[in-house]
C-alpha cells in the first residue's frame, strides 16, 4: 500500500457506520464485552466503508494500532466511525474508532480505535485494482 493521504472529502463522518447494543452473550467473566465482539463490529462498519470505496467486494488483510482504551460494558450502546484514510492501488486504509454512550447521563467514551487494511477483490477472489477516483 502507498501512503496517499485520503482525498479531503474523507473526513470522519458525523453519523456512526454502525450503531449497536451488546448482548448477554456477548460480556465476558470481567462484566466487560468480549474484545473479539467488538473487533468484528469494527471489521462489519470498516468493510462497508472499504466495499463502497472500491465498489465491489473487499476482504481484511491487515490490522494495525489497534487500542483498547476502555472497556464496553453490557448496557452500552456502541457507535462504530470509520473514514478512509489511505488509498492504494488495490488497498484501502480505513479508520475506526469505537464510541460507547453510557448511563443515564449519555456520557460517551471513546472505547477502541484502530487502522484496518482491506483489498479490494475481483469474481476469483483475487486483489484486483481499485476505480479511479
Amino acid at each position: 500500500m502507498t501512503d496517499k493521504p485520503a482525498p479531503a472529502s474523507a473526513d470522519c463522518p458525523r453519523d456512526p457506520i454502525l450503531r449497536v447494543v451488546p448482548r448477554p452473550a456477548d460480556i465476558n467473566a470481567n462484566g466487560h464485552i468480549f474484545d473479539g465482539w467488538v473487533l468484528s463490529q469494527m471489521d462489519i462498519a470498516g468493510g462497508i466503508v472499504a466495499g463502497r470505496e472500491a465498489q465491489g467486494a473487499v476482504a481484511t488483510v491487515a490490522i494495525e494500532t489497534m487500542e483498547f482504551i476502555a472497556p464496553i460494558l453490557l448496557r452500552d450502546l456502541i457507535s462504530v466511525y470509520a473514514h478512509l484514510e489511505r488509498r492504494g492501488r488495490t488497498s484501502l486504509a480505513i479508520r475506526i474508532e469505537v464510541i460507547a454512550t453510557r448511563g443515564r447521563e449519555q456520557e460517551e467514551v471513546k472505547v477502541t480505535s484502530g487502522l484496518f487494511t482491506f483489498v479490494a477483490l475481483d469474481e476469483n477472489h483475487r486483489p484486483r485494482a481499485l476505480p479511479p477516483v
